[in-house]
């Protein structure tokens, strides 16, 4: 016996598209269970359906009059026959002729006009082929069942689905689940005050909805997990509320105790895009990006295990934050629609734990600022990350020592205003990278440079070509490497190294001596 794949078109779930009748499905899917669900699990509710329906469309084609193809039969003009072989398509004979082939015994040859609009031509009266056997519908084919579908083309349908879903207003979601807007139980605002008040009493959160319901009162003559549903939608539409559990959990805070870095990006943190030609950036310099993994460069995310080694930059140090970079970001809590995340930092030295906020759109994880002061990290100071031994903890370890006296170099605040760069000796107590650490003497002072830079609008190549002018007093030949520049580029704004690699190589008067070192030839300039 012969089984013929129960097959459709090979592009099938790379085309299909979300109809309403399968958000009907899903609708109703939902009442029947009363439980808010992912936007996979409908995912699978909707391909089992789609898979049942194309079944039966066969199914139905089958039995749908006409003879089923079989080379060993024989037909004539006007005779209907169905193809399991091409789908189970269905076509009439239009002609009909001897065949000619020697090597075959005789036989006929049917010309078929199938229903898609295509003619073709089949043997019959053949007594010998492969297709003669009786022909089943096979049940079992991979990438039939929902399992072989999603796994082959998950992401692409998810992605779909929750688009229309998005698009219905029937639907609402809440951290990753979906549930009918329809069927929510009424929260209304005394259930939110009070749910305020416990917030309120434990400094502002984070408390899972299953505590809040401990003091919200809803009716308990329906489904738990519907009303705490209800309550979590309630709270997402209240202005007071902020989710900020990792994907998967959920966890709510009161905005207004949340850091102000957390609601907004502090000034050192803020990027103004700065208009450059990245076509201009040689290999050696795309590898330099790379390997700085600034945030802001355009990266993707980059999983490199479960620990990765940075250098800090000055803005991430004055803030006290970590960049969300292509390489960091990985090892990070990250949420379905939460835009901040409160999770837990772990001294890698000490094992002791303190707070800590993924700001996503701002792509940065602030709550370090102690951390770093009392580890007396510095600008350059090198950080190892890694993955913390719990759920939703990630360890930060700050590679401290003895303090010693050593020559680094330093800013200061010249009597003009600007900066002053020079080789100074400073207590250092952390590990650092050579070309990117900076002592920073008077924080406060070096702040008021900063915001003078940003309120007079001072040119961008400006600010390059003073920061490598003051770094080349610091060397004998007057050289400067890439990384040293950037660096002491962001004492001044926030830049990533693409704008600055870029104009080092697009003016004449930044003359590459080899290795991205580079001195300032003023006779070119002028």
């Amino acid at each position: 016996m012969v089984t013929a794949n129960f097959t459709i078109k090979e592009d099938y779930w790379e085309t299909v598209e979300i109809e309403d009748a399968d958000l009907e499905i899903i609708y109703n899917h939902l009442l029947e269970t009363e439980v808010p669900l992912t936007s996979q699990e409908l995912l699978r509710v909707f391909v089992a359906e789609r898979i049942r329906r194309e079944k039966q469309a066969i199914e139905k084609r089958r039995s749908s009059g006409g003879a089923i193809y079989v080379p060993r039969e024989d037909y004539d003009v006007g005779q209907t026959l169905i193809f399991p072989a091409l789908g189970w398509l269905r076509g009439t004979v239009v002609d009909k002729r001897a065949g000619n082939n020697p090597e075959i015994p005789d036989f006929n040859v049917v010309k078929v006009e199938l229903e898609n609009g295509l003619t073709r031509e089949f043997a019959t009266a053949l007594e010998q082929h492969r297709l003669n056997d009786p022909q089943e519908l096979e049940s079992e084919d991979g990438m039939l069942t929902p399992d072989e579908v999603m796994g082959a083309y998950g992401s692409v349908l998810q992605e779909r689905l929750e688009t229309s879903l998005e698009s219905n207003e029937e639907f609402v979601r809440i951290a990753g689940r979906w549930f009918p807007r329809a069927l929510l139980v009424d929260v209304n605002i005394g259930h939110l005050n009070l749910a305020e008040a416990l917030l309120d009493m434990e400094d502002g959160g984070p408390l899972p909805t299953s505590k809040l319901m401990e003091a919200v009162e809803l009716p308990t003559n329906v489904n738990p997990k519907l009303a705490e549903f209800s309550l979590d939608y309630a709270l997402w539409q209240d202005d007071r509320f902020d989710e900020v559990g990792p994907a998967g959990r959920i966890l709510w805070h009161l905005k207004h105790l949340e850091p102000e870095e957390v609601l907004a990006p502090p000034p050192f943190l803020r990027y103004q895009p700065i208009e450059h030609d990245r076509s201009l950036l040689t290999g050696e310099m795309l590898a330099l990006e790379s390997e700085l993994d600034d945030e802001l460069s355009p990266l993707e995310d980059r999983p490199v295990g479960d620990e990765v080694e940075i250098r800090l930059l000055f803005p991430h140090w004055r803030v006290g934050s970590l960049p969300l970079s292509s390489k960091l970001r990985p090892l990070f809590p990250t949420a379905y629609q939460a835009p901040r995340i409160r999770f837990m930092l772990v001294d890698g030295e000490s094992g002791q734990k303190f707070p800590g906020w993924v700001v996503r759109q701002g792509r940065y994880v602030f709550g370090l600022r102690d951390f770093y002061e009392e580890k007396g990290v510095l600008p350059g100071s090198i950080l190892t990350i890694r993955r913390g031994d719990e759920p939703g903890e990630v360890i930060v370890k700050a590679h401290t020592r003895r303090p010693v006296r050593e020559w680094i170099r330093t800013v200061l605040v010249g009597a003009d205003g600007g900066i002053v760069l020079a080789m100074l000796k400073q207590m250092v107590a952390s590990h650092f990278d050579d070309r990117m650490a900076i002592a920073v003497p008077e924080t406060e002072t070096l702040d008021e440079v900063w915001e003078k830079t940003q309120k007079e609008r001072v040119p961008f190549e400006r600010t390059v070509v003073d920061t490598l002018r003051e770094l080349a007093k610091l060397n004998p030949q007057g050289h400067v490497h890439a990384i040293e520049l950037y660096a002491a580029v962001n004492l001044l704004r926030r830049s990533p190294p693409g704008p600055i690699l870029a104009l080092l190589a697009s003016r004449p008067w930044f003359v590459h001596v080899g290795d991205l070192h580079f001195r300032f030839d003023d006779s070119e300039r002028d």
